[in-house]
């Protein structure tokens, strides 16, 4: 363990170390924990001063007025969650070795922190992306035609990836996904992602194949393509088309949700076709939608 600043009474520093000791020892936590909750604990240990309180005399009321005050000096939600978590550790582990009677945290709820937006491409950035591929050439070919399924069918990557030549209908023009927990799902493909891989399929398809293969999308190498390189050709291709937005292997899949959603779609229409078991899941694209609707009407509003 560090060696504390004197800038402590050293009963404190003792109850802190024991408690750090301890966590070390039965939890095995990263020494980046137990710096973070070294920092935490002395902070709020220094505030207590100023109170004129101790870690083992503080109350629920003590704790609640320091995380005001942090809240008002800006600290986000994330970083007093954090801190409350540390706290709630250090008083369980007072009142387990009978230096309290009373947890003071017990009663005090964790900041609301919500679900982090997915991060998503308008729909100018989508036709960008999918225009950037060559199609003149087998390769470019299958790229255009992956991302038109990918954004037409709001399928995960590897989802896409694993597809076979059985899951796809061309005459009803849906696709046959196989997702999380075995469970498959219809999903339709729209008139344009079919003729897309209707031509991918006569035309660069064939070139691909090494051997005979029930495989839809082949690597150069006629194998299926992993997850990671087909994610390398999106960032590749959003390189050419100049979007210089972040990434992330579902960014295409919240595309997809976003813009049904902007367009109308019924929320429950949409948790079938993303394959979400939980409606609450697949309700973060409305929060998306309605932040959207927020920047537009403070854009052209003449009171916005």
């Amino acid at each position: 363990m560090n060696s504390p600043a004197p800038d402590l009474p050293p009963q404190e520093q003792l109850t802190i170390d024991a408690f750090l000791d301890a966590l070390w020892m039965e939890k095995g936590v990263s020494e980046n924990t137990l710096s973070s909750y070294r920092r935490d604990l002395r902070a709020f240990a220094q505030w207590l001063q100023t109170q004129k309180q101790a870690l083992l005399t503080s109350t629920a009321e003590h704790i609640q007025r320091y995380l005001a005050v942090l809240s008002e000096a800006g600290k986000s939600a994330r970083s007093i969650a954090r801190l409350l978590s540390c706290l709630r550790g250090f008083y369980r582990y007072q009142v387990r070795e009978n230096r309290l009677s009373i947890d003071p945290v017990a009663l005090i709820e964790s900041p609301n922190l919500g679900r982090p937006l997915p991060k998503s491409l308008t729909e100018n950035d989508v036709e960008r992306l999918l225009r950037a591929p060559l199609t003149d050439e087998a390769v470019g070919l299958r790229d255009r035609t992956m991302l038109e399924v990918l954004y037409a069918c709001g399928l995960r990557v590897t989802e896409l990836v694993s597809l076979t030549l059985p899951q796809v209908n061309l005459r009803q023009g849906v696709v046959r996904v196989t997702g999380k927990g075995g469970k498959d799902r219809l999903v339709p493909m729209g008139e344009v992602a079919a003729q897309w891989l209707t031509r991918y399929m006569n035309e660069a398809r064939p070139l691909l194949l090494k051997a005979q293969s029930d495989i839809l999308f082949p690597s150069t190498r006629g194998q299926q393509m992993t997850r990671q390189t087909f994610w390398h050709r999106i960032k590749h291709w959003a390189t050419v088309a100049g979007i210089e937005k972040p990434l992330s292997p579902h960014t295409l899949r919240h595309a997809f949700a976003t813009h049904l959603i902007n367009h109308g779609a019924d929320l429950r229409v949409v948790q079938l076709l993303l394959g979400h078991s939980d409606l609450s899941t697949t309700q973060i694209y409305t929060h998306v939608a309605q932040e959207r609707m927020k920047g537009l009407h403070a854009e052209h509003h003449p009171r916005g």
